[in-house]
C-alpha cells in the first residue's frame, strides 16, 4: 500500500533535477506490513524516535576510548551541528555536504546531522586522493564540507583546483581542542541551541549520494531517500541480522561504504544498540583483542579480515561475539570454515550493492548452506536470468537480478539502463541458484577488481599506470588470490629502452599508490612485449584475465 505523494522540503533541486526519467527507474515494491512507511518523515528523526520511544534514551549510542554518548547526548550533538549547517552556514534543504574523515563518533554525527538537516550527506572514503576528490566534487557540487582535521590536505588541494568551489566553507572536526585557525566544527556546534527542528523531508526527498567506481573508473553516484534508508531498516536488518538493544557492534568498513553506513551507524539505531568506534585503525589483532576488551557482540568486515583474525581468535577466543557479519566481497567457504573454527561461530554471509543501499541476498546463521551466500532477504526478489532477462533453469549460471524496496537511481549517469532493465536491477554479478532458493555466487560480470572488500576498477589504475613516463600501454585486471579474493595485476609494455625490472615495479607501484587510493596499486606487475586488442583497438580484457589464470 502507497499513500500520497508529498511534496518535497528540498528547495535546491540539483539531485532531483538529474534523475534518471522516470521510465528508467527501478520498480520499487513495498508489499509487506513493515514496508508501508509513510509519505513523509526524516530518517534521522524517525531513527531517534524509535530509540526513544522504546526507552533508550539513556542508553549509549556511541562509545570511544574517549567518549560514550547516550542517544539523548547524541541527540543534542546532532541538533548543534545541524544548526551550524543551517544557521552559520545558512545551508538550504537539497544543498550537498561533502563528508570526509574515518569511523569515529564525530563522523558518524555529522553525517546524521547533514541529513537531518534536509542536506544531502556525500561521504568520500578517506584514502581518496586529491584527483579522486575533485571527480567526487564535480559531479556533486558540494556547498560545504566537513573533514577529519587530519585528512584535510587532500581535500584542500581538491578544492584549490576547483575554481568553482576554491571558496567554499569548509569545517574540520576531531581536533582534539587544538587551534590552527582553522574553523572547528565542534567550537562553532557548542554555540548552538542543543534543539534543532528536523526538515520535514518528504519519505522520496533524498538523503545521501553514495559514490561508487564502474568499469569506466568514472565515479557513479547512487541516489537514496529517507525511505530507501529506512525500507531498508525493514528488511535484512529485521529478518537475517535480528540485532538487540544491548548490543555492541564493530567494525572495519568506512561510513562511506553503504555497508559500513548501514552496518555501523542506521541499523544499531534501529535496534537501539551501540556502536564503538576505535581511536587507531583496526589491525586482525587489535579488532580480536578490542572485541573481548569491550564485550562486542556484533562485527562487520571482510573476509580477508576474517582469515587474518582467525589464528588471533584462536589464541584470544572472541568474548560475548555472537554474529560476525561478512560482505564486500565472496566468502570462500574455506575461509567461513577457518573462522568457524577459530571463533566458534557460523559466518553471517550476504551481498548486497552500493546502488542497492545493503544486503538482499542473506541467510542467517542457523540457515547457512556451506558454498551459498543465502537465499533473498524478505522485502526482496532475485532470480538467475539470461541475457534477455528470462529467468534461467535452476543451477544454471546467470546474471543475477535483484527487485525490491530499494532500487538503483543513478545521479545524472548514461549507466543507468546498464543496471536497471524492465524495472530489475542488475548489480553485475552471476550467480545460479538451487532448488531450496539459495543463490551461489560464481564471479563478476564486469571488469570490477573486489581486492581485500574494496572496489578497483582497472580503467582507472591504467590511467594511472599510463602517467608514468615509463609506461607505453597498460591493462589491468583482477587475478585470484587465496588471503585478498583478488588482486590488482597489471600487465605492461614499456617504452623503448625501460628496464622491467624490480625497480621498475616498485617505481610503478610507488607512482599508482601517490595519485589514487593506495588499495588500488597493482600487487603484481607482468612486463609484456604486447597486449590482446581487438582489430579495432579496444583491449581485451577478458583474454589478460584468462592469461592470469595461468
Amino acid at each position: 500500500m502507497m499513500t500520497l505523494a508529498i511534496p518535497s522540503a528540498q528547495v535546491d533541486r540539483f539531485v532531483h533535477d538529474r534523475l534518471p526519467p522516470p521510465e528508467q527507474w527501478p520498480e520499487l515494491r513495498y508489499e509487506r506490513p513493515e514496508l508501508e512507511l509513510p509519505a513523509q518523515f526524516n530518517v534521522v528523526q524517525a531513527l531517534f524516535d524509535r530509540a526513544i520511544r522504546a526507552g533508550h534514551a539513556g542508553r549509549p549510542m556511541f562509545r570511544s576510548d574517549e567518549r560514550t554518548l547516550s542517544y539523548a547526548q547524541a541527540q543534542s550533538e546532532v541538533n548543534r551541528i545541524a544548526n551550524v549547517l543551517t544557521v552559520e552556514l545558512g545551508l538550504v534543504p537539497g544543498n550537498r555536504v561533502l563528508l570526509r574523515g574515518g569511523n569515529s563518533v564525530a563522523m558518524a554525527l555529522a553525517w546524521l546531522a547533514t541529513v537531518q538537516a534536509g542536506l544531502i550527506a556525500v561521504a568520500t572514503m578517506p584514502l581518496l586522493r586529491a584527483k579522486e576528490l575533485g571527480a567526487v566534487i564535480a559531479k556533486a557540487q558540494p556547498a560545504a564540507a566537513l573533514c577529519d582535521v587530519k585528512l584535510q590536505d587532500e581535500l584542500r588541494a581538491a578544492l584549490a583546483a576547483d575554481q568553482q568551489h576554491a571558496g567554499m566553507p569548509l569545517l574540520v572536526f576531531n581536533t582534539g581542542g587544538a587551534d590552527d585557525g582553522t574553523p572547528s566544527l565542534e567550537a562553532l556546534a557548542s554555540r548552538q541551541l542543543e534543539r534543532s527542528a528536523p526538515c520535514p523531508t518528504a519519505a522520496t526527498d533524498i538523503a545521501l549520494l553514495a559514490f561508487t567506481s564502474g568499469t569506466t573508473g568514472t565515479p557513479k553516484a547512487a541516489v537514496h531517500t529517507h525511505r530507501d534508508v529506512l525500507a531498508a531498516c525493514e528488511t535484512w536488518p529485521r529478518h537475517v541480522l535480528r540485532a538487540r538493544p544491548d548490543d555492541i557492534v564493530v567494525g572495519s568498513p568506512p561510513l562511506a561504504f553503504t555497508f559500513g553506513l548501514g552496518g555501523l551507524l542506521v541499523f544499531p539505531m534501529w535496534a537501539g544498540a551501540s556502536v564503538y568506534f576505535p581511536s587507531i585503525p583496526y589491525t586482525p589483532e587489535a579488532m580480536v583483542q578490542l572485541i573481548g576488551r569491550i564485550g562486542a557482540t556484533i562485527c562487520y568486515t571482510a573476509p580477508t579480515f576474517y582469515r587474518q583474525m582467525a589464528p588471533f581468535a584462536q589464541q584470544h577466543g572472541v568474548g560475548t561475539l555472537r554474529i560476525s557479519v561478512s560482505a564486500g566481497e565472496g566468502l570462500p567457504d574455506a575461509t567461513r570454515q577457518l573462522w568457524k573454527e577459530a571463533s566458534g561461530l557460523e559466518m553471517l554471509d550476504g551481498i548486497g550493492a552500493t546502488e542497492m543501499f545493503h544486503i538482499f541476498i542473506s541467510s542467517p546463521p542457523e540457515s547457512v548452506r556451506r558454498g551459498a551466500i543465502g537465499q533473498v532477504v524478505p522485502g526482496y526478489e532475485a532470480r538467475v536470468v539470461n541475457d534477455d532477462g528470462e529467468p534461467l533453469p535452476i543451477g544454471e549460471v546467470g546474471k543475477l537480478a535483484v527487485i525490491g524496496p530499494t532500487g538503483c537511481k543513478y545521479l545524472d549517469e548514461p549507466r543507468q539502463t546498464q543496471y536497471v532493465k524492465d524495472g530489475w536491477n542488475f548489480p553485475g554479478d552471476a550467480f545460479r541458484q538451487d532448488a531450496d532458493g539459495y543463490f551461489f555466487y560464481q564471479a563478476r560480470t564486469d571488469d570490477m577488481i573486489i581486492t581485500a572488500g574494496y572496489n578497483v576498477a582497472g580503467p582507472e589504475v591504467e590511467a594511472a599506470l599510463l602517467q608514468h613516463p615509463s609506461v607505453a600501454e597498460c591493462g589491468v585486471v583482477g587475478k585470484a588470490d587465496e588471503q585478498r579474493g583478488q588482486i590488482v595485476l597489471a600487465y605492461v609494455v614499456l617504452k623503448p629502452g625501460q628496464a622491467g625490472d624490480a625497480a621498475q615495479v616498485k617505481a610503478l607501484q610507488e607512482h599508482v599508490k601517490q595519485n589514487m587510493a593506495p588499495y588500488k596499486y597493482p600487487r603484481e606487475v607482468v612486463f609484456v612485449t604486447h597486449l590482446p586488442r581487438t582489430e579495432t583497438g579496444k583491449l581485451q580484457r577478458f583474454a589478460l584475465r584468462q592469461q592470469a589464470q595461468h
